[in-house]
């Protein structure tokens, strides 16, 4: 188990070679995920949009996909996240429309009001005091701008509580929990969707 545990704690910040593992199978098994929490994003088109936790840097680049003529910031705060999302957008990077920066959600390196959207797939998790970070997100979006949370447990599934046990610091949070933690630091006009089927959340909140 001490093998398997040590891989499975790659999730949280991918390091060294269980780290590599780790990353080269997230932007292929969260893709499902993504495309269906994007699919909330409507009636909104991002100037520059900010992927928060952004791992091995597909989801930055479906943004880009969805709003051709937007920029994106991708931060994770994993040294082989960025490597490997800097690999996989190189030719956006070299065309001037993405970038790639480690850094801390609860500390970003990122100017107030810059985006007019932020999104988060399968991070919040692991954001250790989820005040704080919600305030920096809410800190660098414009006035209008989205979050969007999107992750595979709902705080209630037995799998998502399984890997609660198994991997160091992670928490799998309810819709409601989300919410609360969100108008608690000024973010307005929150909603929540449930797929029909699996133990998928989205939460949108706007600045």
């Amino acid at each position: 188990m001490g093998i398997l545990k040590n891989y499975f704690n790659q999730t949280r910040k991918p390091e060294g070679f269980l780290g590599k593992m780790m990353v080269n199978g997230m932007n292929g098994g969260h893709a499902k995920l993504s495309d269906w929490g994007m699919s909330f994003l409507k009636d909104i088109n991002p100037e520059a949009a900010v992927d928060l936790g952004c791992g091995g840097g597909r989801n930055a680049g479906e943004l880009m996909k969805k709003y051709p003529h937007s920029k994106v910031t991708a931060v994770d705060y994993s040294a082989v996240s960025v490597e490997k999302a800097r690999e996989y957008n190189k030719d956006m990077i070299s065309s001037g429309r993405c970038r790639v920066l480690q850094g801390d959600v609860s500390k970003l390196s990122l100017d107030n009001d810059s985006f007019e959207l932020a999104t988060a797939f399968e991070t919040v998790y692991f954001w250790g005091n989820l005040e704080k970070c919600f305030s920096e997100v809410h800190r660098v979006l414009k006035s209008g701008g989205t979050f969007l949370i999107c992750n595979e447990s709902d705080g209630h599934d037995e799998t998502g509580l399984k890997f609660e046990k198994i991997i160091d610091g992670m928490k799998c949070y309810t819709a409601e929990q989300l919410t609360a933690v969100l108008k608690s630091v000024g973010f307005t006009s929150v909603q929540s969707g449930h797929h029909p089927s699996k133990p998928w959340i989205t939460v949108i909140a706007k600045k």
